[in-house]
């Protein structure tokens, strides 16, 4: 057993979670108007399902709009409906040259739900880098047994794979910690 390849493997692995639950939180509405927030809504491009960021470019103007300026005007009926059938809870306003979408405020309880459901997200990844921390520790122990490695190595790589994780986590609260105070502010 490698004791540097594993643990790039174990880094690697939990860099991926949390790049997984940055991308998910950045089109996670928050009261503010960012384009991340159309990244999941998919257009129909002549017959196929595509990104509205791959079919126009997105600005904002502030303070909660965004403006979609499609490359092909004959999208811009398409787009509207996308955005129309999105979770966003905003509706697009189509001028014929770009489509609006205002990005209506937050209420109390919907910051609430969406607290709620941060939190429950959170611990979800939380669970996912631990279960890789279990399967690399349970790989170390198995080296171990089979004599491949000391006991003192194990020990030493077991503590490393417990130090990444404890990392890993603490910068999944902090992401979360940061969206929270995103969500909250008015």
């Amino acid at each position: 057993m490698d004791e540097k390849t594993l643990m790039t493997q174990v880094e690697n692995r939990m860099k991926k979670v949390i790049e997984a639950y940055k991308k998910d939180l950045a089109s996670m509405r928050a009261g503010r108007a960012t384009p991340l927030l159309l990244e999941r809504v998919l257009v129909d491009y002549y017959g196929a399902p595509a990104p509205i960021n791959q079919v126009a470019s997105i600005g904002v103007a502030p303070p909660r709009t965004l403006v979609i300026q499609p490359w092909d005007k004959s999208l811009l009926g398409n787009i509207e409906k996308a955005i129309q059938k999105s979770d966003l809870g905003a509706m697009p306003v189509n001028d014929g040259n770009v489509v609006r979408v205002t990005i209506p405020p937050l209420s109390g309880d919907r910051r609430r739900e969406l607290i709620k459901a941060l939190k429950k997200d959170s611990e979800a990844q939380k669970v996912l880098i631990r279960n890789i921390r279990r399967s690399a520790i349970d790989e170390i122990r198995q080296a171990e047994k089979n004599k491949e490695i000391s006991e003192d190595m194990s020990k030493r790589i077991q503590d490393r794979v417990q130090k990444l994780t404890d990392e890993c986590i603490k910068t999944v609260d902090d992401i979360t910690s940061a969206k929270e105070a995103e969500v909250m502010e008015v």
